[in-house]
């Protein structure tokens, strides 16, 4: 594992810390997970894994997308509130990669924007 991938791992162990995170996980560009995956004993809601592949190749379009960067400025996170997860992506445009998060569905988006952002300052 690279010094990058045992620092990913180290943010994402961070984040499911937090009692809403049910999974966090860095994505390359090819759609691979490098590092994170669902909370330690916790068992995935059926179909979680797919849907979370659904959810990665639709945010990973979506981020790679540049057309209204110059307007609007660059993605921040994208997110997704379902029945039974909250989904976000945040997109490390450097290095092409995602972080993946699936909360619960009562978690605070923009608080998990904020913690997100605390743990991952100064990782490109």
């Amino acid at each position: 594992m690279s010094d990058q991938n045992s620092l990913y791992t180290e943010k994402c162990s961070q984040l499911l810390d937090e009692s809403e995170i049910r999974f966090a996980g860095i994505v390359d560009k090819d759609g691979q997970l490098i590092a994170g995956g669902f909370k330690e004993g916790l068992t995935p809601h059926e179909g979680d894994e797919t849907r979370l592949q659904s959810f990665l190749e639709f945010v990973s379009k979506a981020s790679i997308r540049k057309e209204y960067d110059e307007s609007l400025g660059p993605i921040n996170y994208l997110a997704a509130r379902r029945d039974k997860a909250v989904l976000v992506s945040f997109p490390f445009p450097i290095t092409q990669i995602l972080l993946l998060i699936s909360a619960e569905p009562t978690a605070n988006i923009e608080t998990l924007a904020k913690k997100v952002v605390e743990i991952f300052t100064n990782v490109k």
